[in-house]
Protein backbone atom coordinates (compact mmCIF):
# COMPACT_ATOMS: atom_id res chain seq x y z
CA UNK A 1 0.00 0.00 0.00
CA UNK A 2 0.89 3.79 -0.87
CA UNK A 3 1.70 5.71 1.71
CA UNK A 4 1.54 9.72 1.53
CA UNK A 5 4.54 10.93 3.59
CA UNK A 6 5.61 14.09 2.52
CA UNK A 7 4.36 16.35 4.73
CA UNK A 8 6.78 17.50 7.65
CA UNK A 9 5.95 18.81 11.02
CA UNK A 10 8.74 21.07 12.52
CA UNK A 11 8.01 20.49 16.13
CA UNK A 12 5.64 18.07 18.17
CA UNK A 13 5.67 16.18 21.15
CA UNK A 14 4.77 12.89 20.91
CA UNK A 15 6.41 11.11 23.71
CA UNK A 16 5.17 13.52 26.21
CA UNK A 17 2.19 11.53 27.16
CA UNK A 18 3.38 8.03 26.56
CA UNK A 19 6.66 8.77 28.86
CA UNK A 20 4.22 10.23 31.32
CA UNK A 21 2.13 7.02 31.55
CA UNK A 22 5.12 5.09 31.98
CA UNK A 23 5.56 6.23 35.31
CA UNK A 24 2.59 4.13 36.35
CA UNK A 25 4.25 1.08 36.55
CA UNK A 26 8.07 -0.18 37.34
CA UNK A 27 10.40 0.01 36.20
CA UNK A 28 9.43 3.83 35.12
CA UNK A 29 10.28 5.02 31.06
CA UNK A 30 9.72 1.15 29.53
CA UNK A 31 8.55 2.25 25.79
CA UNK A 32 6.21 -0.48 24.79
CA UNK A 33 5.60 -1.60 21.42
CA UNK A 34 2.22 -2.56 20.82
CA UNK A 35 -0.05 0.04 20.08
CA UNK A 36 -2.74 -0.97 21.69
CA UNK A 37 -0.50 0.52 25.20
CA UNK A 38 -0.64 3.69 26.47
CA UNK A 39 2.80 3.41 27.02
CA UNK A 40 3.85 2.97 22.94
CA UNK A 41 4.28 6.16 21.07
CA UNK A 42 2.29 4.72 18.61
CA UNK A 43 -0.99 4.69 20.76
CA UNK A 44 -4.22 6.06 18.83
CA UNK A 45 -6.17 7.67 20.70
CA UNK A 46 -8.66 10.42 18.22
CA UNK A 47 -10.99 12.49 20.04
CA UNK A 48 -13.78 11.60 21.13
CA UNK A 49 -17.24 13.96 20.88
CA UNK A 50 -16.72 14.77 25.01
CA UNK A 51 -12.76 15.06 24.11
CA UNK A 52 -13.86 17.80 21.72
CA UNK A 53 -16.43 19.17 23.58
CA UNK A 54 -14.25 19.53 26.63
CA UNK A 55 -11.50 21.18 23.90
CA UNK A 56 -14.25 23.66 22.64
CA UNK A 57 -15.07 24.95 25.79
CA UNK A 58 -11.96 24.79 28.11
CA UNK A 59 -9.26 24.66 25.64
CA UNK A 60 -7.79 21.60 27.40
CA UNK A 61 -6.51 18.91 24.84
CA UNK A 62 -6.78 15.26 26.72
CA UNK A 63 -6.27 13.22 23.58
CA UNK A 64 -3.48 12.31 22.12
CA UNK A 65 -2.53 14.72 18.74
CA UNK A 66 0.99 13.12 17.55
CA UNK A 67 1.01 9.64 18.18
CA UNK A 68 3.33 7.85 15.51
CA UNK A 69 0.02 6.36 14.38
CA UNK A 70 -2.00 9.32 13.44
CA UNK A 71 1.31 10.43 11.79
CA UNK A 72 1.01 7.91 9.45
CA UNK A 73 -2.86 8.61 9.09
CA UNK A 74 -1.73 12.25 8.49
CA UNK A 75 1.15 11.47 5.56
CA UNK A 76 3.69 12.83 7.94
CA UNK A 77 7.01 11.75 6.76
CA UNK A 78 9.49 13.65 8.55
CA UNK A 79 8.71 14.67 12.36
CA UNK A 80 10.99 17.05 14.49
CA UNK A 81 10.16 15.83 18.09
CA UNK A 82 11.00 17.42 21.10
CA UNK A 83 11.94 16.42 24.46
CA UNK A 84 10.66 18.41 26.84
CA UNK A 85 10.91 17.72 30.80
CA UNK A 86 7.61 19.97 31.86
CA UNK A 87 8.51 22.20 34.02
CA UNK A 88 7.96 21.64 37.97
CA UNK A 89 5.96 24.93 38.39
CA UNK A 90 2.85 23.90 36.35
CA UNK A 91 2.58 21.08 38.90
CA UNK A 92 4.04 23.16 41.83
CA UNK A 93 1.98 26.16 41.67
CA UNK A 94 -0.66 28.91 43.34
CA UNK A 95 -2.75 25.37 44.58
CA UNK A 96 -2.57 24.61 48.37
CA UNK A 97 -4.93 21.39 48.28
CA UNK A 98 -2.29 18.77 47.11
CA UNK A 99 -5.31 16.26 45.71
CA UNK A 100 -7.07 18.68 44.53
CA UNK A 101 -3.67 20.12 42.74
CA UNK A 102 -2.94 16.78 41.65
CA UNK A 103 -6.03 16.09 39.89
CA UNK A 104 -6.04 19.26 37.88
CA UNK A 105 -2.39 18.83 36.87
CA UNK A 106 -3.58 15.42 35.38
CA UNK A 107 -6.26 16.22 33.69
CA UNK A 108 -5.48 19.45 31.79
CA UNK A 109 -2.13 17.66 30.56
CA UNK A 110 -3.00 14.04 30.52
CA UNK A 111 0.22 12.68 31.34
CA UNK A 112 -0.63 9.96 34.42
CA UNK A 113 -1.00 10.74 38.13
CA UNK A 114 2.56 9.40 39.06
CA UNK A 115 4.36 11.17 36.09
CA UNK A 116 2.87 14.64 38.30
CA UNK A 117 4.21 13.07 41.27
CA UNK A 118 7.69 12.67 40.01
CA UNK A 119 7.58 16.28 38.49
CA UNK A 120 6.17 18.01 41.52
CA UNK A 121 9.40 16.67 43.47
CA UNK A 122 11.93 16.49 40.39
CA UNK A 123 15.40 17.24 41.16
CA UNK A 124 17.44 16.68 38.33
CA UNK A 125 15.93 17.60 34.99
CA UNK A 126 18.95 16.42 33.11
CA UNK A 127 18.01 12.78 33.91
CA UNK A 128 14.52 13.30 32.57
CA UNK A 129 15.92 14.75 28.96
CA UNK A 130 18.44 12.10 29.11
CA UNK A 131 15.19 9.46 30.26
CA UNK A 132 13.10 10.63 26.94
CA UNK A 133 16.13 10.18 24.64
CA UNK A 134 16.52 7.01 25.63
CA UNK A 135 12.29 6.44 25.85
CA UNK A 136 12.74 7.11 21.86
CA UNK A 137 16.10 5.06 21.30
CA UNK A 138 14.27 1.81 22.89
CA UNK A 139 12.08 1.37 19.25
CA UNK A 140 14.36 3.13 17.10
CA UNK A 141 14.30 1.03 13.68
CA UNK A 142 11.42 -1.64 15.54
CA UNK A 143 8.41 -2.59 13.09
CA UNK A 144 5.31 -2.09 14.84
CA UNK A 145 2.00 -3.77 13.12
CA UNK A 146 -0.73 -1.35 12.05
CA UNK A 147 -3.96 -2.21 10.20
CA UNK A 148 -2.36 -0.15 7.79
CA UNK A 149 0.59 -2.56 7.03
CA UNK A 150 4.35 -2.44 9.05
CA UNK A 151 5.84 0.91 9.75
CA UNK A 152 8.78 1.67 12.06
CA UNK A 153 10.27 5.35 13.04
CA UNK A 154 14.16 5.70 12.31
CA UNK A 155 16.05 8.30 14.33
CA UNK A 156 18.53 10.25 12.23
CA UNK A 157 21.40 12.10 12.65
CA UNK A 158 21.41 14.13 9.12
CA UNK A 159 20.08 15.16 5.78
CA UNK A 160 22.11 12.38 4.35
CA UNK A 161 19.99 9.46 6.24
CA UNK A 162 16.65 10.74 5.68
CA UNK A 163 17.61 11.11 1.81
CA UNK A 164 18.47 6.96 2.62
CA UNK A 165 15.39 6.15 4.24
CA UNK A 166 13.31 7.53 1.73
CA UNK A 167 14.74 6.64 -1.05
CA UNK A 168 13.74 3.45 0.61
CA UNK A 169 10.23 4.03 1.50
CA UNK A 170 9.98 5.33 -2.52
CA UNK A 171 11.27 2.09 -3.78
CA UNK A 172 8.65 0.61 -2.59
CA UNK A 173 9.78 -1.19 1.18
CA UNK A 174 7.25 -3.32 2.98
CA UNK A 175 8.01 -1.53 6.46
CA UNK A 176 7.70 2.17 5.61
CA UNK A 177 9.65 4.21 8.08
CA UNK A 178 9.18 7.77 9.47
CA UNK A 179 12.21 9.86 9.82
CA UNK A 180 12.90 11.13 13.41
CA UNK A 181 14.61 14.50 13.93
CA UNK A 182 15.37 15.25 18.13
CA UNK A 183 15.09 19.03 19.50
CA UNK A 184 14.81 20.19 22.82
CA UNK A 185 12.03 22.65 24.23
CA UNK A 186 13.64 24.45 27.12
CA UNK A 187 17.26 24.40 28.14
CA UNK A 188 16.09 23.70 32.00
CA UNK A 189 17.11 20.45 30.73
CA UNK A 190 20.97 21.15 31.86
CA UNK A 191 19.10 21.02 35.13
CA UNK A 192 18.22 24.54 36.17
CA UNK A 193 15.26 26.30 36.76
CA UNK A 194 14.62 24.69 40.49
CA UNK A 195 14.98 27.96 42.10
CA UNK A 196 18.02 26.89 43.89
CA UNK A 197 21.83 27.58 43.16
CA UNK A 198 23.10 25.79 40.04
CA UNK A 199 27.15 24.78 39.41
CA UNK A 200 28.14 26.19 36.09
CA UNK A 201 30.38 23.36 35.71
CA UNK A 202 27.34 20.65 35.58
CA UNK A 203 25.25 22.63 33.20
CA UNK A 204 28.26 23.01 30.70
CA UNK A 205 29.45 19.83 31.35
CA UNK A 206 25.49 18.41 30.51
CA UNK A 207 25.53 20.47 27.29
CA UNK A 208 28.91 18.33 26.60
CA UNK A 209 26.83 15.14 26.86
CA UNK A 210 24.12 16.22 24.71
CA UNK A 211 26.32 17.78 21.73
CA UNK A 212 27.30 13.83 22.04
CA UNK A 213 24.96 12.43 21.58
CA UNK A 214 24.35 9.65 19.16
CA UNK A 215 21.59 11.76 17.95
CA UNK A 216 22.57 15.19 18.46
CA UNK A 217 19.49 17.80 18.88
CA UNK A 218 18.97 20.08 15.47
CA UNK A 219 18.16 22.80 17.47
CA UNK A 220 16.78 23.85 20.95
CA UNK A 221 14.30 26.33 22.65
CA UNK A 222 16.79 27.95 24.88
CA UNK A 223 13.50 29.68 27.16
CA UNK A 224 10.46 28.21 28.02
CA UNK A 225 7.56 28.87 30.60
CA UNK A 226 9.50 29.64 33.85
CA UNK A 227 13.07 30.83 34.57
CA UNK A 228 15.66 29.07 33.67
CA UNK A 229 18.68 31.09 35.36
CA UNK A 230 19.73 30.87 31.44
CA UNK A 231 17.74 33.26 29.69
CA UNK A 232 14.30 35.46 30.13
CA UNK A 233 11.15 33.83 28.85
CA UNK A 234 8.13 36.17 27.33
CA UNK A 235 4.59 35.32 28.97
CA UNK A 236 3.26 32.28 27.00
CA UNK A 237 0.53 30.79 29.72
CA UNK A 238 -2.89 31.50 29.66
CA UNK A 239 -6.73 30.64 30.69
CA UNK A 240 -7.02 27.83 33.64
CA UNK A 241 -2.97 27.21 33.76
CA UNK A 242 -2.20 31.09 33.78
CA UNK A 243 -4.34 31.65 36.89
CA UNK A 244 -2.41 29.24 39.21
CA UNK A 245 1.67 29.11 37.29
CA UNK A 246 3.27 32.48 37.99
CA UNK A 247 5.57 33.21 35.22
CA UNK A 248 6.98 36.44 36.95
CA UNK A 249 10.28 35.46 37.97
CA UNK A 250 12.77 36.51 35.10
CA UNK A 251 9.81 37.35 32.99
CA UNK A 252 11.78 39.71 30.04
CA UNK A 253 14.75 39.59 31.65
CA UNK A 254 17.64 39.03 29.13
CA UNK A 255 20.85 36.36 29.11
CA UNK A 256 22.70 35.89 32.29
CA UNK A 257 26.41 35.38 31.81
CA UNK A 258 26.18 31.64 32.25
CA UNK A 259 23.28 31.32 29.73
CA UNK A 260 25.57 33.27 27.38
CA UNK A 261 28.13 31.07 27.39
CA UNK A 262 25.75 28.55 26.72
CA UNK A 263 24.05 30.71 23.91
CA UNK A 264 28.07 30.74 22.25
CA UNK A 265 28.55 27.24 22.66
CA UNK A 266 25.37 25.95 20.90
CA UNK A 267 27.07 27.91 18.29
CA UNK A 268 30.37 26.62 18.28
CA UNK A 269 30.82 24.44 15.19
CA UNK A 270 34.34 24.17 15.41
CA UNK A 271 34.23 20.14 16.20
CA UNK A 272 30.87 20.11 13.51
CA UNK A 273 28.69 19.75 16.59
CA UNK A 274 26.81 23.25 16.47
CA UNK A 275 23.28 23.01 17.76
CA UNK A 276 21.00 25.64 16.76
CA UNK A 277 18.85 28.43 19.08
CA UNK A 278 15.21 28.01 18.64
CA UNK A 279 13.92 31.86 19.84
CA UNK A 280 10.68 30.76 20.41
CA UNK A 281 9.72 31.50 23.80
CA UNK A 282 12.78 33.96 24.05
CA UNK A 283 12.29 37.46 25.69
CA UNK A 284 12.08 40.66 23.72
CA UNK A 285 15.64 41.35 25.70
CA UNK A 286 17.11 38.04 24.83
CA UNK A 287 15.91 37.90 21.40
CA UNK A 288 17.56 41.14 20.94
CA UNK A 289 20.75 40.28 22.61
CA UNK A 290 20.58 36.99 20.28
CA UNK A 291 20.38 39.09 17.28
CA UNK A 292 23.43 41.32 18.12
CA UNK A 293 25.37 38.25 18.17
CA UNK A 294 24.02 37.56 15.27
CA UNK A 295 25.08 41.00 13.67
CA UNK A 296 28.37 41.48 15.68
CA UNK A 297 30.64 40.91 12.56
CA UNK A 298 32.27 37.90 14.73
CA UNK A 299 32.58 35.21 11.78
CA UNK A 300 32.05 31.93 13.80
CA UNK A 301 28.67 33.54 14.20
CA UNK A 302 27.91 34.34 10.00
CA UNK A 303 25.04 32.52 8.22
CA UNK A 304 23.29 31.67 11.45
CA UNK A 305 19.72 30.70 10.53
CA UNK A 306 17.00 32.15 12.78
CA UNK A 307 14.22 29.18 13.60
CA UNK A 308 11.16 30.27 15.34
CA UNK A 309 9.82 26.10 15.56
CA UNK A 310 6.33 27.17 16.54
CA UNK A 311 5.21 30.65 16.28
CA UNK A 312 2.60 33.04 15.21
CA UNK A 313 2.71 36.51 13.97
CA UNK A 314 1.62 39.69 16.18
CA UNK A 315 1.15 42.30 13.50
CA UNK A 316 3.25 44.50 14.93
CA UNK A 317 5.86 46.31 13.08
CA UNK A 318 8.98 45.90 15.55
CA UNK A 319 10.34 46.16 18.80
CA UNK A 320 10.62 50.11 19.17
CA UNK A 321 7.77 50.94 16.94
CA UNK A 322 4.68 48.40 17.51
CA UNK A 323 2.30 49.63 15.29
CA UNK A 324 0.74 47.34 12.71
CA UNK A 325 1.86 47.97 9.05
CA UNK A 326 -0.45 45.72 7.35
CA UNK A 327 -3.67 46.53 8.86
CA UNK A 328 -5.52 44.29 6.83
CA UNK A 329 -4.00 40.72 8.21
CA UNK A 330 -2.55 42.15 11.26
CA UNK A 331 -6.05 43.39 13.18
CA UNK A 332 -6.90 39.60 13.48
CA UNK A 333 -3.46 39.14 14.89
CA UNK A 334 -2.52 38.35 18.82
CA UNK A 335 -0.35 41.51 19.71
CA UNK A 336 1.60 39.88 22.75
CA UNK A 337 5.44 39.45 22.97
CA UNK A 338 6.08 36.06 22.69
CA UNK A 339 4.89 36.01 18.71
CA UNK A 340 7.24 37.47 16.12
CA UNK A 341 7.07 40.81 15.21
CA UNK A 342 7.24 42.07 11.36
CA UNK A 343 10.86 43.05 11.36
CA UNK A 344 11.47 39.42 13.09
CA UNK A 345 9.84 37.99 9.45
CA UNK A 346 12.15 39.65 7.88
CA UNK A 347 15.27 38.68 9.40
CA UNK A 348 14.44 35.18 9.30
CA UNK A 349 13.67 35.34 5.49
CA UNK A 350 17.01 37.20 5.24
CA UNK A 351 19.12 34.77 7.22
CA UNK A 352 17.48 31.45 5.34
CA UNK A 353 15.63 30.92 8.77
CA UNK A 354 12.04 29.53 9.63
CA UNK A 355 9.42 29.84 10.66
CA UNK A 356 7.21 27.21 11.90
CA UNK A 357 3.14 27.87 11.64
CA UNK A 358 1.51 26.63 14.98
CA UNK A 359 -2.04 25.67 15.24
CA UNK A 360 -2.82 27.00 18.73
CA UNK A 361 -5.78 29.01 18.46
CA UNK A 362 -5.52 31.15 21.61
CA UNK A 363 -1.99 32.17 20.00
CA UNK A 364 -2.56 33.14 16.60
CA UNK A 365 -5.22 35.23 16.69
CA UNK A 366 -7.00 37.93 19.28
CA UNK A 367 -9.58 36.77 21.66
CA UNK A 368 -11.64 39.25 19.49
CA UNK A 369 -11.31 37.79 15.91
CA UNK A 370 -11.68 34.24 17.52
CA UNK A 371 -14.63 35.37 19.01
CA UNK A 372 -15.53 36.85 15.68
CA UNK A 373 -15.44 33.63 13.63
CA UNK A 374 -18.37 31.31 12.12
CA UNK A 375 -19.19 29.05 13.76
CA UNK A 376 -21.04 25.86 12.09
CA UNK A 377 -22.12 22.07 12.78
CA UNK A 378 -20.71 21.12 9.83
CA UNK A 379 -17.40 19.74 9.65
CA UNK A 380 -16.22 21.35 6.00
CA UNK A 381 -17.54 24.90 7.26
CA UNK A 382 -15.60 24.56 10.61
CA UNK A 383 -12.50 23.67 8.59
CA UNK A 384 -13.14 26.48 6.71
CA UNK A 385 -13.72 29.42 8.98
CA UNK A 386 -10.28 27.84 11.46
CA UNK A 387 -8.16 27.37 8.41
CA UNK A 388 -8.72 30.89 7.29
CA UNK A 389 -7.69 32.14 11.09
CA UNK A 390 -4.37 29.68 9.87
CA UNK A 391 -4.33 31.96 6.43
CA UNK A 392 -4.33 35.08 7.77
CA UNK A 393 -1.17 34.10 9.31
CA UNK A 394 0.61 33.01 5.65
CA UNK A 395 -0.82 35.97 4.53
CA UNK A 396 0.60 38.65 6.45
CA UNK A 397 4.00 36.91 6.51
CA UNK A 398 3.71 37.08 2.76
CA UNK A 399 2.82 40.62 2.80
CA UNK A 400 5.13 41.56 4.44
CA UNK A 401 8.40 39.92 3.06
CA UNK A 402 6.70 40.84 -0.42
CA UNK A 403 7.18 44.52 0.59
CA UNK A 404 10.69 44.47 1.32
CA UNK A 405 11.14 42.51 -2.23
CA UNK A 406 12.28 39.04 -0.78
CA UNK A 407 10.97 35.95 -1.78
CA UNK A 408 7.79 35.40 0.12
CA UNK A 409 7.04 31.73 0.28
CA UNK A 410 10.34 29.57 1.28
CA UNK A 411 10.53 30.10 5.02
CA UNK A 412 7.12 28.75 6.65
CA UNK A 413 6.31 25.06 7.20
CA UNK A 414 4.26 23.94 9.91
CA UNK A 415 5.15 23.72 13.43
CA UNK A 416 2.25 22.40 15.12
CA UNK A 417 2.85 22.02 18.67
CA UNK A 418 0.55 18.87 18.81
CA UNK A 419 1.11 17.26 22.36
CA UNK A 420 2.52 20.48 23.49
CA UNK A 421 -0.74 21.62 25.68
CA UNK A 422 -1.91 23.31 22.99
CA UNK A 423 -5.52 24.43 22.15
CA UNK A 424 -5.46 23.19 18.69
CA UNK A 425 -7.56 24.65 15.59
CA UNK A 426 -10.89 23.20 15.76
CA UNK A 427 -11.54 20.69 12.94
CA UNK A 428 -7.85 20.04 12.73
CA UNK A 429 -7.57 18.18 16.03
CA UNK A 430 -4.61 15.98 15.65
CA UNK A 431 -2.05 15.31 12.82
CA UNK A 432 -4.28 13.20 11.28
CA UNK A 433 -5.66 16.05 9.68
CA UNK A 434 -3.03 18.31 7.91
CA UNK A 435 -4.23 16.50 4.76
CA UNK A 436 -7.39 18.56 5.18
CA UNK A 437 -5.48 21.08 6.42
CA UNK A 438 -3.61 21.68 3.29
CA UNK A 439 -6.57 21.27 1.35
CA UNK A 440 -8.27 24.21 3.16
CA UNK A 441 -5.35 26.23 2.82
CA UNK A 442 -5.26 25.63 -0.53
CA UNK A 443 -8.55 26.98 -1.05
CA UNK A 444 -7.77 30.17 0.96
CA UNK A 445 -4.41 30.44 -1.18
CA UNK A 446 -6.11 29.72 -4.14
CA UNK A 447 -8.94 33.17 -3.55
CA UNK A 448 -6.20 35.04 -2.58
CA UNK A 449 -3.79 34.79 -5.57
CA UNK A 450 -7.14 35.94 -7.35
CA UNK A 451 -6.84 39.04 -6.45
CA UNK A 452 -3.65 39.53 -4.11
CA UNK A 453 -1.59 42.54 -2.75
CA UNK A 454 1.75 41.55 -3.64
CA UNK A 455 4.10 43.39 -5.74
CA UNK A 456 6.59 41.53 -6.99
CA UNK A 457 6.12 38.99 -9.50
CA UNK A 458 8.41 36.48 -8.18
CA UNK A 459 5.84 35.73 -5.01
CA UNK A 460 2.76 35.65 -7.34
CA UNK A 461 2.66 31.48 -8.01
CA UNK A 462 0.09 28.98 -7.63
CA UNK A 463 -1.97 28.09 -4.96
CA UNK A 464 -0.86 24.71 -4.89
CA UNK A 465 2.66 25.36 -4.80
CA UNK A 466 2.54 27.62 -1.74
CA UNK A 467 0.92 24.69 -0.04
CA UNK A 468 3.25 22.26 -1.13
CA UNK A 469 6.36 24.71 0.30
CA UNK A 470 4.46 25.31 3.59
CA UNK A 471 3.53 21.36 3.87
CA UNK A 472 6.69 19.77 2.51
CA UNK A 473 9.36 21.68 0.03
CA UNK A 474 10.46 24.45 2.63
CA UNK A 475 11.16 21.71 5.34
CA UNK A 476 13.42 19.50 3.12
CA UNK A 477 15.56 22.21 1.80
CA UNK A 478 16.19 23.98 4.85
CA UNK A 479 17.02 20.62 6.39
CA UNK A 480 18.98 19.59 3.40
CA UNK A 481 21.13 22.93 4.06
CA UNK A 482 21.56 22.71 7.75
CA UNK A 483 20.57 19.25 9.51
CA UNK A 484 24.67 17.99 8.64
Amino acid sequence: MYFNDEYIDFHCHPSLKPFGKSFNYEPTGIHISHRNSKRSIWHYDPPSIFDKLLNYTTGLTKFSQANFTSLVKGGVGIVVVSLYPLEKWFVRNKMSNELVLDLAANFALGIGDKRIDYIQGITNYFKDVEDQYGFYKQLDGKIVHLPEGKFRYKMVGNYSEIEAVRNQNAAGNKVHTICVVLSIEGLHVLNTGLRQPYSEAEIMGNLEKIRNWEFRPFFVTIAHHFWNQLCGHAESLSGIILKFADQSEGLNSGFTSTGRRVLERLLDNTDQKRILPDIKHMSIQARKEYYQLLDSGDPRYADIPVIASHAACNGLKSFDHRVAANSTTAAKLNPVAINLFDEELIRIARSKGIVGLQLDERRIVNKKTLKKTKKSLKRHKIMHYRSALLWNQIQHIAEVLDAEGLFAWDCMVIGSDFDGIIDSLNGFWTAEELPYLADFLERHAYNYMLAHNLVNTMNIIDADEIIERIMSVNGKNFLKSYFK
